[in-house]
């Protein structure tokens, strides 16, 4: 007899990400840090009726991302290690990008309606203020990203590197606390890129680059060791994807390295893994062309534009990176 339990499991699901949502939206995670305290005691730090907050604490304590002790919370192990933002391992900076993005998942079945994203995001199109505010949203992250990078790949050799459309730039930020020798540059869109210097002297960094240009129109105006590009291949229509791809390896001098990066990365058989399998369809809802290119597609356009040694790894916040190597 065929059950339910597939079903059952994907609906219970989505209250607990919601649950998380709204921790990390209050800061809970964060304002309990190492200590444990009553839902009466962060009622009075959050200024909100403790019998109303003690829903969500509970809530959160059930599956185990808070521990509850004689009416006294604390944060359990994951959330101690990952979802407090004073912490170097947070994860949770994306968390206002996640409720766009869990938003715009919403509108699937209205994207396909009407045969348009419902929820349209358009980069190219952003005025200075909605440039600069995305960028907020993305910054935390990027820096997280740049971190997890600079332990996957030896940068020792490197002495420049590019991040091509990376927002705020704070890739760069987190890729060399471990490499500080590195000289770095970020190319961006121009509203974009003009919201990049403030966002980096906030993390204490006045020293990157910042290159006006469109890398699906010409690379930029030096060369550089190494070449990233995080969750831009997948924001675009396949001929602006492969462009990019080959104007990135014009980026590069001899030997040079590329960095692909995002979740927007699906298997050949389109079936996994799970990340780029259902930001596909997040995709539907924001990007008129964005998609998850397969893997395939990826070593296709690699290839073309004269990489070799071309490997696919998945980074440890589950992020897929593509690396190779232009011929000297």
């Amino acid at each position: 007899m065929v059950g339910s339990d597939r079903i059952d499991d994907l609906i219970a699901a989505v209250p607990r990400a919601l649950a998380l949502r709204a921790g990390l939206d209050l800061g809970i995670f964060t304002q309990l840090g190492d200590s444990a305290l009553t839902a009466d005691g962060l009622g009075v730090l959050f200024n909100i009726a403790p019998d109303r907050l003690s829903r969500l604490l509970y809530a959160l304590a059930s599956f185990g991302l808070l521990e509850v002790e004689d009416g006294r919370f604390r944060n359990g192990a994951e959330a101690s290690a990952f979802l407090d933002a004073s912490k170097k391992t947070y994860r949770g900076g994306d968390h206002a990008l996640l409720r766009e993005l869990w938003g715009a998942d919403l509108l699937t079945a209205e994207s396909l309606r009407q045969s348009r994203p419902a929820a349209l995001h358009d980069f190219s199109q952003a005025g200075p203020e909605a440039a600069a505010a995305f960028s907020r949203k993305l910054a935390p992250g990027a820096a997280i990203f740049g971190r997890y990078l600079a332990q996957e790949i030896d940068l020792s050799a490197i002495g420049s590197v590019i991040d091509i459309g990376g927002g705020p730039g704070t890739i760069l930020v987190g890729l060399r606390e471990r490499w500080p020798r590195i000289a770095a540059t970020l190319m961006e869109l121009p509203t974009v890129a003009a919201a990049a210097p403030e966002i980096l002297s906030e993390y204490g960094v006045d020293d990157v680059v910042v290159e006006e240009g469109d890398i699906t129109v010409a690379p930029s105006i030096g060369r550089h060791d190494l070449a990233i590009l995080k969750a831009v291949v997948q924001v675009l229509p396949p001929d602006q994807a492969r462009r990019s791809i080959l104007n990135a390896a014009r980026c590069l001098t001899p030997g040079g390295e590329i960095a692909i990066a995002g979740w927007g990365v699906v298997d050949d058989d389109r079936l996994g893994p799970p990340e780029g399998v259902f930001l596909n369809l997040t995709f539907l809802n924001l990007y008129r062309h964005g998609e998850s290119y397969t893997e395939g597609q990826y070593r296709a356009w690699m290839t073309e534009a004269g990489f070799g040694d071309i490997s696919r790894s998945r980074l440890a916040d589950g992020c897929t990176l593509f690396r190779a190597r232009l011929a000297g």
